[in-house]
C-alpha cells in the first residue's frame, strides 16, 4: 500500500490518458499525411521532428522541474501537448505539421521525465522497483488501447483531434487533487558527456542508439507500409497494437533470462531475432507470428541494453549515465524514420526491414566481437 499512495495513483491515471493520447497520434499522423498525398520522405520527417521534440524536451526537463517543480512541471506539459495535438487542425501543410510535432515532443519528453522522476522521488530504495513497474505497465497498456481504438472509431482528422486534445486535458485533472513533493537532490553532479566516453558501457549506448533506429522505424513507417499494403485504417490498428502487445510479453520473460544467463547473450538472442523478422517481413507470409518476434524482441532491446550500461558505472553516477542512454535512444528515433523514409521514397517501401536488418547486424557484430569477456553479475541474485 505505501508504494502506491494517493499521488502516485493520480499520476499514473493521467499517466494512462496521456499514453493513449500519443498512441492514436503516432499512428494515425503518418496515415493522415499519407490520404494528403505527401511523399513518404516528408511523412518520415514529420515524424522526426517529434522526435527532435523529444530529445530537447529531455534536455530542458531538469531545469524547468527544479524551478516550477512537479505540479506546475506537469500541467505545462500536458498544455504543450494539448495545444500542438489542435494545432493540426489548422493547416495540412508539411511545416505547420512540422512545428506542430516538434511541440507535441517537447510535451511528451517533458511529461515522461516529470512522470518518472516523481515517481523515483516518491518512492524508497525497496519500492522503486514496483513503481516503475507500475509506470511500465500504464504506458504499454495505454500503448494497447490507443492501438485498438484506432481500429474501432472514426479515424478522419477531425473526428480524432476533439477527443484526443480532450483527453489529454482530462489528464491534467488529477493532479489538482495531489501535490507531489520536489526535494532538492544533495547527491553531487556528474556530467553526461563522459559517460559516452566510458568504454566498458559502449555496448549498452549502441544498444540504445540502435533500440532507438529500430522502434522510430517501426513506430513512424509501419503503418505507411501497412496502408501502402493496402490495409485499412483499422486494420493498421489491429497490426500496430499486435507489435505492442509482444512487447508487454516480453517484458518479464527477457528481464529474467538476462539475470540468470547475462546481458550479452540475451542481447546477441534479441538482436538475432529482429533479424529474422525483418527478413521474414521481407518474405510477406505469416505477419502475425513475425510481428509478435519483432516486437517482443524489438521493444525489450532498450532495458537489457540500459542495464548493462547502468551496470558499468557507480551509482552515484546512474543519473547521467541514465541522461546519456535516454538521449542516445533519442537520437536513434530521430535518425532512424529520417534515413528509412528516405530509402524508401527512392526505392521501395521494404527497405524499412531491409534497413532494421542492417543496422541489427551491424550491432550483432559488435556483440560478437566482445567474446566472453563479460561477467554475469546478476546471475547469482
Amino acid at each position: 500500500m505505501s508504494a502506491y499512495s494517493r499521488p502516485v495513483f493520480l499520476l499514473l491515471c493521467g499517466l494512462l490518458l496521456l499514453t493513449i493520447s500519443i498512441a492514436v497520434l503516432n499512428t494515425l499522423v503518418p496515415l493522415w499525411l499519407s490520404h494528403e498525398q505527401l511523399p513518404t520522405w516528408q511523412v518520415g520527417l514529420v515524424s522526426s521532428s517529434y522526435f527532435t521534440g523529444n530529445l530537447l524536451g529531455t534536455l530542458i526537463a531538469g531545469g524547468l522541474i527544479k524551478r516550477f517543480g512537479f505540479n506546475r512541471s506537469y500541467y505545462f506539459s500536458c498544455f504543450l501537448f494539448a495545444v500542438a495535438t489542435a494545432g493540426l487542425a489548422l493547416s495540412m501543410s508539411f511545416w505547420s505539421w512540422i512545428g506542430a510535432r516538434f511541440v507535441a515532443g517537447v510535451g511528451c519528453a517533458l511529461i515522461w521525465v516529470v512522470v518518472e522522476s516523481a515517481l523515483m522521488r516518491s518512492g524508497t530504495v525497496k519500492n522503486r522497483g514496483q513503481l516503475l513497474a507500475a509506470y511500465m505497465i500504464m504506458y504499454y497498456i495505454g500503448t494497447v488501447v490507443g492501438q485498438l481504438l484506432v481500429g474501432t472509431v472514426p479515424t478522419s482528422l477531425f473526428s480524432v483531434l476533439p477527443w484526443v486534445t480532450s483527453l489529454i486535458v482530462i489528464a491534467m485533472l488529477p493532479l489538482l487533487f495531489a501535490h507531489l513533493e520536489n526535494q532538492d537532490s544533495e547527491e553531487p553532479r556528474h556530467s553526461v558527456l563522459p559517460m559516452f566516453r566510458r568504454r566498458n558501457a559502449r555496448l549498452g549506448i549502441n544498444g540504445c542508439i540502435i533500440s532507438g533506429i529500430v522502434l522510430g522505424s517501426l513506430y513512424g513507417l509501419m503503418p505507411l507500409f501497412l496502408v501502402h499494403q493496402g490495409m485499412s485504417d483499422a486494420d493498421v490498428g489491429y497490426w500496430m497494437a499486435l507489435l505492442v502487445s509482444a512487447g508487454i510479453i516480453g517484458q518479464w520473460p527477457v528481464g529474467r533470462l538476462a539475470d540468470r544467463y547475462g546481458r550479452l547473450m540475451v542481447l546477441r538472442i534479441q538482436i538475432f531475432c529482429v533479424i529474422l523478422g525483418s527478413i521474414a517481413m521481407l518474405s510477406g507470409y505469416a505477419m502475425a507470428p513475425t510481428l509478435f518476434i519483432l516486437g517482443c524482441a524489438g521493444f525489450t532491446l532498450y532495458p537489457v541494453a540500459m542495464s548493462w550500461a547502468c551496470e558499468k558505472v557507480s551509482s552515484e553516477e546512474l543519473v547521467a549515465m541514465n541522461q546519456a542512454l535516454l538521449m542516445s535512444y533519442t537520437l536513434g528515433s530521430l535518425a532512424g524514420p529520417t534515413m528509412t523514409a528516405m530509402l524508401m521514397q527512392s526505392y521501395s517501401d521494404r527497405l524499412l526491414f531491409v534497413m532494421i536488418a542492417v543496422v541489427s547486424l551491424v550491432y550483432l557484430v559488435m556483440l560478437m566481437r566482445k567474446a566472453d569477456k563479460s561477467h554475469n553479475p546478476v546471475a547469482a541474485a
